[in-house]
């Protein structure tokens, strides 16, 4: 079967309008970013969403969920023209606002209302929704600022390859890592190790130059190429040459 030319060499920007806002300052500790998807599509589009280690908060076609982390790409299928309103929360950030660990919803989509209760906003912009937040202000919590701060490290950090090194920089044991990673962001480091080190590939690919595979594979940590495209393959469901046509 054929692929869709619509993913491919960044057609979707001819159907799709994408816009991120910053939160209050005020929240900024558990929220990243607002953001908006806007389509429109005369016929479906299977649109590819790859993982990051983000809960977010959706808002759109009438409902209200909370996305826990994924653990790999998932596709949705979006047509005609419609709208999201979305909230990512900081990695290990939305532990606070949940009231339980992270991991319980981990590849899990929940009804917004089982976490917030009722009075969910239903005007969609940037202050209703940040003040919607700010009512539900969780109190301060110094796992939340270390969970926060450990993900950073390894988004900022290439050299951050293997989690014996994260657990040595962060000055944790492997097991109170492990336990940290779950409850706070819901998946474990080595996963979200290999998520950044991975959309440093995707970061190269955007640039449209030419990539050396088997440098770039050791450059990431891995032993050899083949460890290298089957990791992105389970991330991204697609080897990373065939991926690559999408920019």
């Amino acid at each position: 079967m054929g692929r869709d030319a619509r993913e491919l060499r960044s057609a979707w920007t001819r159907y799709q309008r994408h816009a991120f806002h910053d939160p209050s300052p005020a929240l900024a500790p558990w929220v990243e970013r607002y953001w908006e998807a806007r389509w429109d599509y005369a016929e479906p589009y299977r649109q590819k969403i790859v993982p990051y280690p983000n809960v977010h908060l959706s808002f759109g076609s009438g409902r209200a969920d909370v996305n826990g982390v994924c653990s790999g790409y998932r596709i949705k299928v979006l047509g005609g023209r419609d709208h999201v309103f979305g909230v990512a929360f900081r990695p290990g950030g939305f532990r606070s606002f949940l009231g339980a660990s992270v991991s319980t919803i981990t590849d899990r989509v929940v009804p917004a209302a089982d976490v917030f209760g009722p009075g969910l906003p239903t005007t969609l912009d940037v202050p209703t929704v940040d003040a919607f937040l700010l009512k539900h202000l969780p109190d301060d919590d110094p796992r939340v600022r270390q969970a926060v701060a450990a993900v950073e490290l390894i988004a900022e950090d290439k050299a951050v390859t293997r989690v014996e090194r994260l657990a040595d920089e962060l000055g944790l044991s492997m097991r109170g890592l492990q336990r940290l990673f779950a409850e706070y962001v819901g998946i474990g480091p080595k996963w979200v190790i290999r998520r950044y080190r991975l959309h440093e590939v995707t970061a190269r690919m955007a640039t449209g130059g030419a990539i050396d595979w088997a440098a770039l594979a050791a450059d990431l940590g891995y032993a050899d190429q083949g460890h290298f495209i089957r990791d992105f393959k389970s991330m991204f469901g697609e080897p990373p040459t065939w991926y690559a046509q999408r920019y």
